[in-house]
């Protein structure tokens, strides 16, 4: 039996161009796409022509394809010698289940690489101006869920920033739960929904205040919630501060950058890097001493 490979690759936090250089390598390769809902359609366009694509996407109260079944599937085509790609939102180890595709396929026998994505958890109040570390403020970060596989009450940890993924639904159990734990009613929080994506959305408040503007802003998934004093930090950070008459910090979503100078495919302009000088993004990627997609 030829046995193929699979390859469980982030896709990043939802922006297109925030996936890693490997994970585009992989998906350019693929003979058997796999792809959850969160994975931005634009980058479904890079697979190869002959490659069959299938949709295994899921929201918090619909999910049409359950997880054994997704996990038969990998294994099917990867039993037929294909290269399998399982394109996941975010990292496929942060409450993706890729640790759980992983297990059953090398239980299975299936030779299997990860490729590691940018968390959105991370990433996304990175990309809004939100530090969750500071010297003066956080020097511990607690990444939690607020949709549990099980009936019970979410998490709740100590640490200095609290993020949430999957809040809308139980946010003010959540918050409730926060309060229970020793938080101050006064501290600052933030929900960001589609986060580095069109339409990204920035909601801040404190935990006395902010279900109450979730509901007026009619907040929807996907969205994170960020919790802490760094919180506060994006205002003095993202303040309009002129030096020379130019913004000393520029934050810019996806819907700006996207209108810059970007290529997927065969950038026409250069790209500067101040370590080797000026050279195009094709050369850089034929430079990368990373072994060939087999």
């Amino acid at each position: 039996m030829v046995k193929g490979k699979v390859f469980l690759v982030g896709a990043g936090p939802g922006a297109p161009d925030l996936i890693t250089v490997r994970g585009l390598q992989c998906l350019r390769k693929a003979d058997f796409l796999v792809y959850d809902r969160l994975v931005d359609r634009s980058l479904i366009r890079h697979a190869p022509s002959h490659a069959e694509l299938f949709f295994a996407g899921k929201s918090p109260s619909n999910h049409p394809i359950e997880q054994n079944a997704i996990n038969q599937i990998l294994l099917e085509h990867a039993r037929k010698g294909k290269k399998v790609v399982r394109l996941k939102g975010g990292d496929p180890f942060i409450f993706g289940r890729g640790g759980e595709e992983a297990v059953f396929l090398a239980e299975h026998g299936i030779p299997v690489e990860i490729i590691p994505g940018l968390s959105s958890p991370f990433a996304v109040p990175a990309a809004v101006g939100i530090p969750l570390t500071h010297r003066d403020h956080a020097s511990s970060i607690a990444i939690l869920t607020g949709h549990r596989r099980k009936e019970g009450a979410v998490p709740v940890v100590s640490a200095d920033t609290l993020v949430y993924l999957m809040p809308v639904a139980n946010l003010k159990q959540i918050v409730h739960k926060i309060l229970e734990a020793g938080f101050s009613s006064r501290t600052p929080c933030a929900l960001i929904e589609n986060g580095t994506k069109e339409g990204e959305r920035f909601i801040s408040g404190r935990l006395n205040n902010i279900v109450q503007k979730a509901r007026d802003e009619a907040v929807s998934p996907p969205a994170l919630f960020v919790v802490g004093e760094v919180v506060q930090l994006r205002n003095r950070i993202i303040k309009p501060v002129l030096q020379d008459r130019k913004k000393v910090v520029d934050i810019r979503g996806y819907s700006n950058r996207k209108r810059a100078v970007f290529s997927w495919r065969k950038p026409t302009k250069p790209i500067y890097s101040p370590h080797r000088g000026v050279e195009t993004m094709d050369s850089d990627l034929k430079a990368l001493k990373r072994p060939p997609i087999k």
